[in-house]
């Protein structure tokens, strides 16, 4: 990193805060007293897919997880964690699983090559691929199935939160819990809705339905 490049960084804050400062001397006052956002954001970490700005969102209004791809995986200790509190502290409304058009990680996953240490992360995408192979193996066009693939990984990651123990027990106590998958397109900017959405045990598969307490 250029120093010229570090120090940017620090003015633009600067800049950022006597912005915020001139439109509302409260501005930072009123955040220092604590959050209550409506919604959980579960994304990609690509650096295009910037959550608060695709939405229009202010800081305090989008509690936010990102990982590569957007995954929602029943191992990974930091999602569920993420989860837990926007579920049960926070109590967030709405949780939205974001891909996006072009994502590297469901690129990878489409290829062989192994890129090391993430090829342990990239094998949970590949798995989508198993499940939605009949569809996906007859696109003949590499464009149009890196699309689909990107829009089936995303709605996989909105099914995998309903199968969570703490999305259910939030729905059995009767708790406003709404899901949702969109994907972002990079060269648009414009979203998705990918029209997978769950707020009740009754639209998840009885087999994935938990005896929850």
């Amino acid at each position: 990193m250029k120093p010229d490049f570090y120090k940017s960084l620090i003015n633009n804050n600067r800049k950022w805060v006597q912005s915020k400062l001139e439109g509302d001397p409260e501005f930072f006052k009123k955040l220092e007293k604590g959050q209550q956002p409506p919604l959980l954001w579960i994304g990609c970490s690509d650096s295009r897919v910037p959550a608060n700005e695709i939405i229009g969102a202010q800081p305090g209004e989008v509690f936010v997880h990102r990982n590569i791809a957007n995954m929602v995986v029943h191992s990974d200790m930091n999602m569920l964690s993420v989860l837990d509190y926007a579920v049960n502290v926070l109590k967030i409304r709405h949780v939205i699983v974001c891909g996006h058009y072009g994502c590297g990680g469901v690129k990878a996953a489409m290829g062989s090559k192994s890129y090391g240490l993430v090829d342990n992360w990239i094998r949970h995408i590949r798995e989508v691929y198993r499940q939605h192979q009949d569809v996906l193996s007859g696109i003949n066009d590499d464009s149009e199935l890196f699309d689909r693939f990107v829009e089936y990984n995303t709605m996989e990651q909105v099914y995998n939160l309903a199968k969570t123990s703490i999305v259910q027990n939030a729905w059995e106590r009767g708790q406003d819990l709404n899901l949702h998958g969109w994907v972002y397109g990079v060269g648009t900017g414009i979203v998705k809705d990918l029209k997978v959405n769950f707020n009740c045990h009754s639209q998840l598969e009885e087999f994935y339905r938990l005896a929850v307490v």
